[in-house]
């Protein structure tokens, strides 16, 4: 039997997921379809408890979804309890088992790209939306000391270092850069540098020579905040690697394979 999976958001027509998870299927000869699908929020229940009557082994969760998906589930992971939030839904037994593993794919990206990471050292994280909780959780999982949060609304910040006492401070956007003298990982998780958005203003003067730059925008691949990073010397990891890291546990739990994330999967994405 043909097993089924997809991606489910609003907009959708955009995700490269159709694509990254086709390319594994056709690498390991998985008889699978992974489909996008369209799903408004006032339709987001009904479908979920239809999909599984329809075939569906699970689907990855995009925006605007994630939270009402992970309040939706009957069982969720530990990862998906420190996020709020659910990128990955497994249908098992007539129940929906919530994940999230944007934190592990956000980790393993930065590893593969920048293999001398200090890992011992704390991150500064640019924003204080779903992306940046998750990724958040990550970190913390990883064994960072400590996260650093900046935010342009201050009280989202002061709000997503409350959920982690002890490991995450919160700091005032315009103060942030002076934070930067310590940090091995700067990681922009906001929409600015995006395609369409406003450039990320945020000045680097301060950073080590040796630390990490990283940004969850992956339209356009190289982001202004990259450049000038490259141009400082620093190690840089672009958006894409986060995506397909995080798409490795749900299609080992769908379709019953680990894939590999190499070279030959990022040149599928961005075809």
């Amino acid at each position: 039997m043909t097993i089924l999976a997809g991606v489910i958001g609003d907009p959708i027509a955009q995700s490269r997921s159709p694509r990254l998870h086709g390319h594994w299927l056709a690498r390991y000869g998985i008889d699978g379809q992974y489909m996008p699908l369209h799903v408004r929020k006032d339709d987001l229940a009904e479908t979920l408890r239809l999909l599984p009557r329809l075939g569906f082994a699970g689907v990855n969760v995009t925006i605007p979804h994630k939270e009402a998906a992970f309040a939706l589930s009957d069982e969720r992971t530990a990862r998906a309890e420190a996020a709020g939030a659910a990128n990955t839904l497994v249908f098992r037994d007539g129940r929906i088992i919530a994940d999230n593993t944007d934190g592990l794919g956000f980790v393993a990206s930065v590893q593969q790209g920048a293999p001398n990471w200090q890992m011992d050292r704390p991150a500064l994280l640019l924003g204080a939306g779903g992306a940046a909780r998750g990724i958040l959780a990550g970190l913390l999982a990883a064994g960072l000391p400590e996260v650093l949060v900046a935010n342009r609304t201050a009280d989202k910040a002061v709000a997503l270092a409350d959920l982690f006492p002890g490991n995450v401070r919160a700091v005032p956007w315009d103060r942030a850069p002076d934070e930067l003298g310590g940090i091995g990982l700067l990681a922009n998780t906001t929409s600015l540098g995006m395609t369409g958005q406003p450039p990320l203003e945020f000045a680097l003067d301060h950073l080590p020579p040796e630390a990490v730059v990283t940004d969850v925008v992956y339209a356009p691949l190289r982001t202004q905040l990259l450049d000038r990073a490259v141009a400082r010397g620093h190690a840089t990891v672009d958006g894409l690697g986060m995506l397909l890291h995080q798409a490795v546990p749900g299609f080992e739990a769908w379709f019953g394979v680990w894939p590999e994330v190499d070279d030959a999967l990022r040149a599928a994405v961005l075809a």
